[in-house]
């Protein structure tokens, strides 16, 4: 069931804010406000809907409440007895497997990133083949080699952490209720990190976002530099503008250094900034011979938000272009340091996972410039 926000969506945006522009010193205070605040949200949503619970597990399952399988019920029972967590408990395999499955329903963008879960693997083989089959005759020798070239990427040297304020009143309430807490507050704090990694994450410590290119000699790790300027004018002026998108997109360079064509049909996204998304889907909108409003791009782009893509640019990347993955977790531990919540024991549970394109033109950005976007309406048949 989607928890109701009230705080915590202000505080995600002047956490990206922050990331953007902020010393470190501001960041930090950020990521405190925005975790304390979803906090408050995910305690207040559960407390209300614990005033309207009713006794019978069969009623709540078919309302969407939450049901603990028996390994569930045992272990966030100890935690009400013992009044927390101890520093050697992982979460029960379903819970961690409920977690994945809600970030790829909750958060649509990493379902499109192709998030895996990979359970307790903590390195990860992908390969880029090369060369091509070629005929010759039946009893002839070997005409051809396909060859490929196999990179292996630890997902155990990054660890995203999320913290959970467990307050006392929240071990009145009873196992079903710490365990939907305590999911809920994983979900939406690993969501948060792992779409600022895999959209404008560093390389530092974080995964490298779509938003940056990697020098192929030192590694090193920058911005990248805009594409054009798109201003997605209706009519064939935005027709004409995705197709140069997708044009450069299917052109990459290989490990040889030799430039190649990829599919890029069905696997474009467009990921905007939610202060311009609704300028661009109103171009990109029309009224159909019943009246209806119906939103579609040309050449069938993806479209997404983010608050982590700057105002002013739009991302593009094409699916299955781009490493995603989850791997093995650490027991949740006690935060010995002090934020500013009362009456509450603060945890961690951190998480392995990395991210990184598989080529630097498996994305590109643009500016935009929508002050020449037009109103009118055009209607067409159904």
């Amino acid at each position: 069931m989607t928890i109701k926000f009230n705080n915590f969506e202000e505080k995600k945006l002047a956490f990206a804010k922050a990331t953007q522009n902020g010393t470190e010193e501001e960041q930090s205070q950020a990521l405190n406000e925005m975790l304390e605040s979803l906090a408050q949200d995910v305690q207040s949503d559960i407390l209300n809907q614990v005033n309207t619970q009713m006794a019978d597990n069969a009623v709540l399952q078919s309302r969407g409440q939450n049901v603990l399988t028996s390994e569930e019920y045992k272990f966030f029972n100890a935690v009400v007895e013992e009044g927390g967590f101890t520093d050697t408990e992982m979460l029960p395999k379903t819970t961690q497997e409920r977690v994945f499955e809600d970030l790829r329903k909750e958060h649509p963008l990493l379902d499109a990133l192709g998030l895996q879960n990979l359970g307790a693997v903590t390195e990860y083989i992908f390969s880029n083949p090369e060369g091509a089959a070629v005929w010759g005759p039946l009893f002839d020798g070997i005409k051809g080699q396909l060859n490929a070239a196999f990179r292996k990427v630890s997902i155990s040297q990054l660890k995203l952490t999320a913290f959970i304020p467990l307050s006392n009143d929240m071990l009145k309430l009873g196992p079903e209720w710490i365990e939907r807490y305590v999911r809920t507050m994983i979900q939406e704090a690993m969501a948060v990190g792992l779409e600022q990694g895999f959209v404008a994450g560093s390389g530092q410590n974080q995964p490298i976002g779509l938003l940056k290119n990697v020098n192929s000699e030192t590694g090193a790790v920058s911005d990248k530099s805009s594409s054009g300027t798109l201003t997605f004018q209706r009519g064939e002026t935005m027709i004409d503008e995705l197709a140069g998108v997708a044009e450069k997109l299917a052109i990459y360079t290989d490990a040889n250094g030799k430039e190649q064509v990829r599919k890029v049909e069905n696997k474009l996204v467009m990921v905007m900034n939610p202060k311009n998304s609704f300028r661009i889907k109103a171009n990109a909108t029309i009224q159909n011979a019943s009246g209806v409003y119906v939103t579609n791009y040309p050449l069938n782009f993806k479209d997404y938000e983010s608050v982590f893509v700057p105002e002013g640019k739009v991302l593009f990347f094409l699916q299955g272009e781009y490493l995603a993955a989850m791997g093995g977790r650490d027991p949740i531990k006690k935060f010995e340091q002090t934020m500013a919540l009362e009456d509450a024991t603060v945890y961690i549970a951190k998480q392995y996972a990395t991210g990184k394109p598989k080529d630097n033109n498996a994305a590109a950005v643009y500016d935009l410039d929508l002050g020449g976007s037009t109103t009118t309406t055009t209607t067409t048949s159904a």
